[in-house]
């Protein structure tokens, strides 16, 4: 008997979105790279953040990352010969994902670095494949979790929790407040993998592009209205600090984020926030000549054991029957 069912394919174009997808990949070689590239990336953006909030305002920061972004990728897409869709769909989606995805993170992780060190909001940011997995789990039928997924989330948990420590955890007032931004931003990143998957079959450039423009025109208004930035006068390592943020931490950064999106999925994506902490202590140690404790290195072998777990190809080797 022939089934009545038929799959209708989505269309390939930047006018229409695809539907959510089911797929649950295994990362190959070249994603696991883009993943460690693109956590070295964003573990110098809270290096740039540190800088820059000394003498701007979170939301000039944050106007400016995303403004001076939105142009060079903007730039970009005009010398490749591409075009921007027209769909007020699409650009709606761009919309939404540029406040889950820009907005509301990089407000929190700015004004949490205000009251809290980079460092320990890079780490604290690694919470977010917590939410993922959990949200996916609920949200969608593709990415459930198994046994060696929450066994790579509770080590990569543990990871964490020894990087930060027991004495960060015992603050008081708006350090703590701060600490909470922080999560909640990562919240905010898990919530735009899962909705980020709908741009599937789109140009990651393209993506990238329409995202930050959204965002940019979001926090026009918003850094005008409240800080208003005509008044400021930052020294040149600050301006250098914004550039570098804008250009490297957020426009190449999204570029590689939406490919290894489309690639991977959304939880295998969000592995990269195990890795940020590191490259946020290394650079610590390389740039400002900061000391490695115990915790440090006990802390990267937790997580490094979770993000086995959760990719699980070394699991499946040892036990083919291992799911």
């Amino acid at each position: 008997m022939e089934s009545r069912e038929k799959t209708k394919k989505p269309k390939n174009n930047n006018s229409a979105l695809p539907r959510y997808e089911s797929v649950n990949p295994v990362m190959g070689f070249k994603e696991w790279g883009l993943i460690i590239i693109l956590s070295i990336i964003w573990g110098g953006s809270f290096f740039f953040i540190g800088v820059a909030v000394k003498e701007i305002p979170p939301l000039t920061i944050v106007l400016c990352r995303v403004a001076i972004a939105a142009i060079i990728l903007f730039t970009i897409v005009h010398l490749k010969g591409k075009k921007m869709p027209s769909s007020l769909r699409v650009w709606g989606a761009f919309f939404i994902m540029g406040g889950l995805n820009n907005l509301i993170p990089f407000c929190l992780i700015v004004w949490g670095q205000t009251h809290i060190e980079s460092s320990l909001a890079g780490i604290i940011n690694a919470t977010t494949p917590i939410f993922s997995v959990t949200l996916a789990h609920f949200i969608t039928r593709e990415e459930r979790l198994t046994r060696n997924r929450i066994l790579g989330i509770l080590f990569g948990w543990i990871g964490v929790s020894v990087l930060i420590g027991i004495e960060s955890l015992q603050g008081s007032g708006i350090e703590v407040m701060g600490q909470i931004a922080v999560l909640g931003a990562a919240f905010s990143y898990a919530c735009a993998a899962i909705y980020g998957r709908r741009f599937k079959n789109m140009n990651p450039l393209i993506v990238a592009t329409g995202m930050l423009c959204g965002s940019t025109i979001m926090m026009i208004p918003l850094a005008l209205f409240v800080d208003q930035p005509w008044n400021l006068a930052p020294g040149n390592m600050t301006l250098m600090a914004v550039f570098a943020l804008a250009a490297i931490s957020t426009s190449l950064a999204y570029i590689i984020y939406f490919q290894v999106l489309a690639a991977s999925g959304p939880t295998n994506l969000l592995l990269v926030t195990f890795l940020i902490p590191i490259s946020a202590i290394l650079l610590g140690v390389l740039v400002l000549g900061e000391q490695l404790g115990w915790e440090i290195f006990v802390g990267m072998g937790m997580i490094f054991i979770g993000l086995v777990a959760i990719d699980g190809r070394l699991i499946k080797k040892i036990h083919p029957f291992e799911k």
